[in-house]
């Protein structure tokens, strides 16, 4: 799959590993991820893309608050 702005991905490598993130921006080496609690959506962290694995679920991330993301992505880590 593809990364587009809103992919929920993976940290795979690093302090975050095994994290569920949200892509707020992209370019063709990194994104910007956030978690909406310690990475907040106006300040989000720069992560090398071959550190991170794509989910195929999307999030709309016009309008959402960090609380919201954080309740979002909460429902990923419970399934594993």
């Amino acid at each position: 799959m593809k990364l587009l702005k809103g992919s929920v991905v993976r940290a795979e490598a690093g302090r975050d590993g095994g994290g569920y993130f949200a892509v707020t921006d992209y370019d063709e080496k990194y994104c910007f991820i956030a978690d909406g609690k310690s990475r907040k959506l106006d300040k989000p962290k720069r992560k090398n893309i071959k550190h991170i694995r794509i989910t195929d679920s999307m999030i709309d991330l016009n309008d959402i608050t960090d609380k919201k993301l954080r309740n979002i992505l909460k429902q990923f880590g419970d399934t594993e």
